[in-house]
């Protein structure tokens, strides 16, 4: 018998060894109860559905006080959590770029009244067709994209929206850490290509590329349907009668037709699940800025070019009414770096992926159980946050480890096919030829506790939830029902 040597598997094997002796060493109090407790999520069998019920699998030796002692006594060394997960092996796209995909979760509290900083969360869904402002937690994630249709993301980082936060500014210090992380461990270098940042419609794309011009980062980012952008202004000859040169040429209303003129680049690709794909894109359009809000006190309004993409798809595979889907893409100064088409093919394409995000969403929080404990503290609530992310890496590393352990009524899967659902099957195989620096427990004996008959003396503070109120008298008075054609945004 000839022994062949697997490289790539011993190579699988020691990435995931030192990621989970390096979480260990992150993990600064409490540090067996937690990591014993990311075990625990890892090896349960079936979904999380209960906080304390982790605490039966036999992966956590511990009891369940022990499991809540950790989340509220513990502590973890987030700054150097997040350099260990971002010196781990990062997905790439197709041409070996990385794309990153930015986009703001809610962990919903609607009903817990002692939490603090909870914040009105926007979700969909939960009436009929009905945008419903719930109480919560605002995390806002960074995740690296691979080529393809896939359910595998890397989460990088991930914060907590403070009440009173711009998550503008706070997305854009986010990308930049995370972007010094990621040029420290080696994955950029000066000469590669440009790191891509997808995000939707909730985000400001231009802004955004306004904070972030000094990194070697391009922004491509959804807008509403109802902007109105500027070209540039058409030559300007001086004279005594012609005043200042004007700032803004003419507009382009997303939507009037009659507006757009013809595009630069149009390009019409045949796909399998959306039918044929019509992109059409025009150059050096920029918004109109104003002197409000977070550009009060800039001294001089920039002008924020970049090219502007429509797309359109025969069909959804949902069935749903395909409508139009508007792209900001970031210029860069030379006029030369306008995408062509091939550009504006992988241009859309790449902001498809960036859906895969939710796919990550849905494994931290129906697989994983991210939102299932009801804690009362919202820093307790970011410890545990950093051990799902800990965890969903060490299913990403091991990932050309596990096998297809299926249930009879699933399809075969080839093993660079398996999803994370799958992987998390046989991570309890996998865990025994890892590294596991979790000492075993000492035997103690639980404390006497408030003794029986004597009543909590001291209440729970209750919060209330974070509500941003104009001081403008008028907004307070009852809003008019909007309208079917609402006026086109002018500003941006």
């Amino acid at each position: 018998m000839i022994s062949v040597h697997d490289a790539g598997r011993e190579s699988a094997v020691g990435d995931l060894a030192t990621f989970r002796r390096e979480l260990h060493r992150c993990l600064s109090a409490r540090a067996d109860a937690l990591f014993e407790l990311a075990d625990a999520v890892l090896c349960a069998d079936g979904p999380v559905r209960s906080l304390p019920a982790l605490s039966l699998v036999a992966e956590h030796r511990r009891g369940h006080g022990a499991l809540y002692d950790a989340l509220g006594a513990g502590r973890i060394d987030v700054q150097r959590l997040r350099t260990v997960v971002a010196s781990t092996p990062i997905p790439r796209a197709a041409d070996g770029r990385i794309v990153l995909a930015v986009d703001v979760t809610c962990w919903l509290r609607p009903e817990a009244h002692t939490v603090p900083e909870r914040i009105l969360c926007h979700t969909y869904g939960r009436g009929k067709d009905q945008h419903i402002g719930v109480p919560g937690w605002p995390y806002s994630f960074v995740v690296a994209l691979e080529a393809g249709r896939s359910s595998w993301t890397a989460p990088l980082d991930a914060i907590r929206l403070v009440p009173g936060t711009d998550l503008a500014a706070a997305t854009a210090g986010q990308v930049r850490d995370v972007l010094g992380r990621l040029i420290a461990a080696g994955h950029w270098r000066p000469g590669d290509l440009e790191i891509w940042v997808v995000m939707d419609a909730g985000y400001d794309g231009a802004r955004l590329a306004w904070l972030l011009r000094d990194l070697p980062v391009r922004i491509l980012a959804r807008m509403r349907s109802d902007r109105v952008l500027r070209r540039a202004p058409r030559p300007w000859t001086p004279g005594p009668k012609c005043g200042r040169p004007p700032r803004h040429g003419s507009e382009f209303i997303f939507g009037d037709p009659t507006s757009w003129e013809t595009p630069d680049v149009t390009t019409v690709t045949e796909t399998r699940l959306y039918g044929t794909a019509t992109a059409r894109a025009w150059y050096r359009l920029h918004p109109r800025l104003t002197r409000r809000a977070a550009w009060a006190d800039c001294p001089e309004l920039p002008i924020l070019e970049g090219t502007v993409m429509r797309l359109d798809v025969q069909r959804l595979p949902s069935g749903a009414t395909a409508k139009p889907v508007w792209l900001w893409w970031s210029a860069g100064a030379d006029p030369a770096g306008d995408p062509d088409a091939a550009m504006v093919n992988r241009l859309w394409q790449a902001f498809l992926r960036r859906f895969d995000i939710e796919h990550t969403f849905r494994l931290l929080k129906q697989t994983l159980g991210w939102t299932v404990p009801k804690l009362r503290d919202p820093h307790a609530a970011d410890r545990w946050t950093w051990l799902i992310i800990a965890a969903h890496t060490q299913l990403r590393l091991a990932r050309p480890l596990a096998a297809d352990l299926r249930h009879p009524w699933e399809r075969p899967a080839p093993p660079d096919r398996l999803t994370p659902a799958r992987v998390r099957r046989g991570f309890r195989h996998l865990r025994p030829t890892t590294a596991c620096p979790a000492s075993a427990p000492k035997p103690t004996r639980p404390g006497p506790g408030r003794p029986p008959g004597r009543p909590n003396r001291h209440p729970t503070r209750r919060h209330d939830v974070h509500i941003v109120i104009s001081s403008d008298t008028t907004s307070q008075k009852t809003r008019k029902k909007k309208s079917t054609n609402p006026r086109p945004r002018r500003t941006g």
